[in-house]
């Protein structure tokens, strides 16, 4: 871990990257993560930093060298068996557990049946998504949002994707990443638009909830909204993104973090996405 930075200091950590740990504060504080280390990054603000690739990718779940990441971050090998990777994880709704064909049963029973937030959000416009309870609020600062407001709550993963299959019929489910990382964001009433989508829907939602009975899903009509800040010191007046796949080492000074996204005033480079690669981070 390292301290304030001063002017003449330059700090060198290797390993393989992970996606940033969030804390939240007032702004989100930001943690990269190299193995086992933790390194603060908010103090590096108005300072140089270079990521360097060695041009090593491990998977995170067996450990083995592939030539490619999939998944952000697994070899082509775990990402066609592990239960993580299965296509229900990006579509909920989709769960086949029922009919005894999941890759990995008790993973299925210890991740997708528990309590679920289906949850309204604010990072590049109005967004329907969804979370374990436990993962409030580093889903929605792993998103860059600026606003965010838990609306129903869930028995099953299942049933939390299908709530969110009805609501973005009418409201996005993903954020626009470019949008998230300009300085133009409106606030918006998200208890309005609770309000407004369940009584829009009503007569979908209202079926759902006879179907999977008095324990399936809870409307939290008494939440308040969440606000966030990032350590920001400047937008980029034009969003240009760094591709470690093509430019190995990406330099230049850090001028803000939001998201999964470091802001530098040479582009914006997004870590989740090169989990696993072999890096080399240099900070002043």
């Amino acid at each position: 871990m390292t301290d304030t930075p001063n002017n003449t200091e330059q700090t060198r950590f290797s390993g393989h990257l992970d996606k940033m740990r969030v804390s939240p504060g007032n702004p989100v504080e930001y943690f990269a993560i190299l193995n086992d280390q933790r390194i603060p990054l908010n103090a590096w603000l108005g300072r140089q930093i270079t990521l360097s690739w060695s041009g090593t990718i491990t998977c995170c779940a067996c450990g083995q060298k592939t030539n490619k990441s999939f998944n952000q971050g697994y070899c082509y090998r775990c990402f066609t068996r592990l239960a993580e990777c299965d296509a229900c994880i990006m579509s909920p709704e989709k769960c086949h557990f029922h009919l005894g064909t999941c890759r990995d049963p008790e993973w299925g029973e210890r991740v997708c049946f528990n309590d679920h937030i289906v949850y309204l959000a604010n990072s590049s416009g109005l967004k329907v998504g969804i979370t374990r309870m436990k993962n409030m609020p580093s889903r929605w600062l792993d998103q860059g949002a600026g606003q965010a407001l838990p609306i129903v709550r869930t028995a099953s993963r299942m049933l939390a994707g299908k709530i969110e299959d009805i609501l973005r019929r009418d409201i996005a489910d993903r954020t626009n990443w470019r949008a998230m990382l300009r300085d133009d964001m409106l606030s918006l009433d998200l208890i309005s638009e609770r309000d407004r989508l369940r009584e829009h829907f009503r007569d979908e939602l209202d079926a759902l909830a006879l179907e999977s009975g008095p324990a399936g899903f809870t409307w939290l009509l008494h939440e308040k909204e969440r606000t966030f800040t990032y350590p920001v010191t400047q937008y980029p007046d034009k969003v240009v993104s760094h591709n470690m796949d093509k430019t190995p080492e990406v330099s230049g000074r850090l001028m803000g973090i939001k998201g999964q996204y470091l802001m530098l005033d040479t582009g914006v480079i997004n870590l989740r996405k090169y989990t696993s690669y072999d890096v080399t981070l240099t900070l002043g």
